[in-house]
């Protein structure tokens, strides 16, 4: 655990000793890795998110859900959703071959629940949630609402997300 300021420590003092990072100037539109982001933090995000009792288990169901998830997502989304995530992930959401029409969100769970060892429809729903729903916090609200614009019906909500009527 990293220590932290104290209420009796000047502001100077902790500026001094705290290395900013400037960010570089970026076209508009371009999704970043968020600083400090790794394969390993996701991972971890995901055993936290799902209450998984070991490292290898939500890697396991990481990248199950990250490589369904590349099946899905197609155009600008698609590269921009490699841009924002950690190059193991970005590698994993990539190798995917987009499927010409992405199933259902009910359907996407049933195919999961066949590719995890083990899985039942209700354990491959709380795997596709506790990965989904990890991803708007590394990738942000703007890049999630194209992906799921892009997506069926009922995606929303396995992102963790309030699923919106959409505009006809």
């Amino acid at each position: 655990m990293t220590a932290t300021a104290t209420a009796t420590a000047t502001p100077t003092a902790t500026m001094a000793k705290t290395p900013v990072a400037v960010p570089e100037p970026r076209d508009a539109g371009v999704v970043d890795v968020v600083a400090g982001h790794s394969w390993d933090d996701l991972v971890a995000r995901v055993r936290e998110a799902g209450l998984y009792p070991t490292q290898e288990q939500a890697e396991r169901v990481t990248r199950a859900v990250l490589a369904a998830l590349g099946e899905q997502v197609v155009g600008d989304e698609r590269v921009d959703l490699a841009r924002a995530l950690p190059e193991e992930a970005a590698r994993i959401v990539a190798a995917q071959v987009p499927a010409h029409t992405p199933p259902a969100a009910a359907e996407f769970v049933d195919e999961l629940s066949r590719r995890l060892p083990n899985a039942t429809q209700a354990t491959a729903r709380w795997d596709t949630t506790s990965v989904l729903g990890v991803l708007p916090g590394l990738v942000g609200d703007d890049l999630t609402h194209r992906l799921l614009a892009q997506l069926p019906a009922g995606y929303a909500l396995l992102f963790g997300q309030a699923e919106l009527p959409r505009a006809v």
